[in-house]
């Protein structure tokens, strides 16, 4: 059988990752030609904290 973890187990082990790529996360913009009304779709992988200003900027 598996060995149950402890929840001040989980603690530890998320306060380890902090550093790591957990804190990025991929967004997606829909962005419309002008010309042709089409729309094409820009994907990012970006921090956390700056999603908001990448949504913001045209």
């Amino acid at each position: 059988m598996a060995k149950k973890v402890s929840k001040n187990a989980r603690v530890a082990q998320r306060a380890q990752n902090a550093g790591s790529g957990r804190d990025f996360v991929k967004v997606v913009k829909s962005i419309k030609d002008p010309k042709t009304g089409k729309y094409s779709y820009k994907e990012v992988m970006i921090h956390k904290e700056d999603v908001k200003d990448f949504f913001a900027q045209k």
